[in-house]
Order: C-alpha cells, then structure tokens, then sequence
C-alpha cells in the first residue's frame, strides 16, 4: 500500500482515538471528532480509522457488535463482555509460542494471532448474579 499522507484531519482522527483507553467505536470517534470539528463527515472519519488501521497506527479490534479502536499497538488480548459490551485489555502477555506451535504443527508461519474472550464483566456478573 502506498504511503498515505498525515492530513489535518487524520491527525484528528488519531488524536481522538489515543485520548481513549476504553476501545472505541468508529461511531464514538466520529462524533468527538465532529464536536471539535463540526464540518467533517462521518465517511471521513470512518475512512481514516482504516487507513490508520491499516498503516499500523491504530488497531482495529474486531469484537461481536461493532468494531472498536486501540492506540496500544502490541500484540495483547481482549475481553468483551456480553452484557454491557464493554471491551477491557487482557491482563496477561501475548502467546507466542501459540504462533509457534502451530508453524510445527501445519507448516502455517503465523505473523500474529488475535483472541477475543467473551463473558461477563465483574460489575455485569454481580448485577446478574447477586
């Protein structure tokens, strides 16, 4: 892919998107972003969360619902809870002898894997079950 260039807008964008620690979603950028710049348009937005995506500055976290956004760019897990679909990082590191394993098991060189557990968060889990 070609270099894409760094526009006030995308610049925007990103900067929205690392203010958050909670892995937004395209549609809760959009709209910090619109309060501070009333002109720019949801497809703008949502095309630069790709290309940002896609040039590594961000991560696009594919979790059941809606896609979320992460500034913290190495390789960790996720945790969606399925009451209140908060997304929250997982508190252990990455598995890499996961990738690994698999290379000796089926010859597939893995570049990286993606996990997502699926549950209910602690606050859901009491509500749910006093």
């Amino acid at each position: 892919m070609k270099q894409q260039r760094m526009t006030k807008q995308k610049q925007l964008v990103l900067s929205v998107a690392q203010a958050h620690c909670d892995h937004p979603t395209a549609d809760q950028i959009y709209m910090e972003v619109r309060a501070i710049d009333g002109r720019i348009s949801r497809g703008t937005v949502y095309r630069n969360l790709e290309q940002l995506s896609e040039t590594g500055n961000l991560l696009h976290v594919k979790v059941p619902g809606a896609g979320r956004f992460d500034s913290r760019l190495e390789y960790h897990y996720h945790m969606v809870c399925k009451n209140c679909n908060a997304v929250h990082d997982v508190p252990f590191e990455y598995r890499r002898e996961l990738d690994e394993l698999l290379f000796e098991k089926s010859g597939f060189k893995v570049e990286r894997h993606r996990t997502v557990f699926e549950g209910l968060c602690p606050d859901c889990a009491k509500k749910l079950n006093p």
